[in-house]
């Protein structure tokens, strides 16, 4: 029998007929002589498929099991690992469920931002390394500009860096005391610069180690010793600060001394000085709305 028929309705009753006796796709398209799928599709539309071309679909349990695990809130990932199917297999069997929101423990939390951190940190060292490196060549310009300085200038400069740096005397605790702390060397040298200018006696000052007792306590006292000119034992005896293990210290290494202190004995009327001085220099500073009208 061939597909010479008259007309597309005899054909299919004929392709209906064989359908219900229960035969295939294939066996229909052979007999019919049929080679057009899409004419097929159309003889057998509406037509009940024959039980036993059904195949059972081993796959029909795994995809319930995922969808009941998407509904819970599981990732594709923690399905894989759950039932041992393909990733994409399982996004065909959910796709059409809602995404989970995504719930990380507050250690992945914790890892998330601290790599965020450290990228941040690793950019901004980036960025500072290529500032300083720009900056090399018009700092040295800079530091040619200030030149030597006249014991005037000195005086001012030494006034504004105790005012800023130094200890000073409060309403709820008037103490006129000229202590002087830092843990930059240079800012100890350029004060004790200053110290001299003003005719204060060597004898006079006392020096103080401040330092983590977890850090180089002995290679510290050895550092400001020699920075200010004395043996390490003429230091005071030096303050410790009690390290706490569940802090993570910045400053470490070898380039970490902790802080010198710098105490004027009997220096209440040089206290008094440097007060005035810096008020002097306060008044000397003329008012920007001043020099806008100039």
């Amino acid at each position: 029998m061939t597909n010479t028929h008259t007309g597309f309705e005899p054909l299919r009753d004929e392709a209906a007929a064989l359908r219900r006796a229960g035969l295939s796709r294939r066996q229909i398209r052979d007999r019919l002589h049929i080679h057009n799928n899409d004419l097929l599709n159309r003889l057998l539309d509406g037509v009940p498929v024959p039980e036993w071309t059904k195949r059972p679909n081993a796959k029909d349990d795994l995809r319930a099991r995922a969808r009941e695990l998407r509904s819970q809130g599981m990732t594709y990932d923690q399905i894989q690992l759950e039932l041992g199917c393909s990733k994409s297999s399982i996004s065909l069997w959910v796709r059409d469920l809602p995404t989970p929101e995504r719930r990380r423990t507050p250690e992945e939390a914790s890892a998330i931002a601290r790599r965020g951190w450290e990228a941040t940190l690793r950019r901004r060292e980036e960025e500072r390394r290529a500032t300083k490196q720009r900056a090399a060549g018009s700092g040295q310009r800079a530091a040619e500009e200030i030149g030597g300085l006249s014991d005037r200038e000195l005086l001012i400069a030494g006034a504004a860096l105790y005012w800023a740096e130094g200890g000073k005397s409060k309403p709820h605790a008037p103490r006129e005391r000229v202590t002087f702390i830092n843990s930059d060397p240079n800012m100890i040298r350029v004060y004790l610069a200053r110290l001299g200018l003003l005719g204060v006696e060597r004898d006079r000052l006392e020096f103080r180690v401040s330092i983590h007792e977890s850090a180089d306590v002995p290679g510290a006292e050895r550092f400001w010793a020699e920075l200010v000119g004395i043996d390490a034992a003429e230091l005071h005896k030096t303050t410790l600060k009690k390290h706490n293990p569940s802090t993570v210290r910045k400053n470490v290494g070898d380039d970490y001394h902790g802080c010198l202190t710098v105490r004027v004995a009997r220096g209440a009327d040089l206290y008094r000085r440097i007060e005035g001085w810096w008020y002097g220099i306060v008044g000397g500073v003329r008012d920007p709305r001043e020099r806008k009208r100039t």
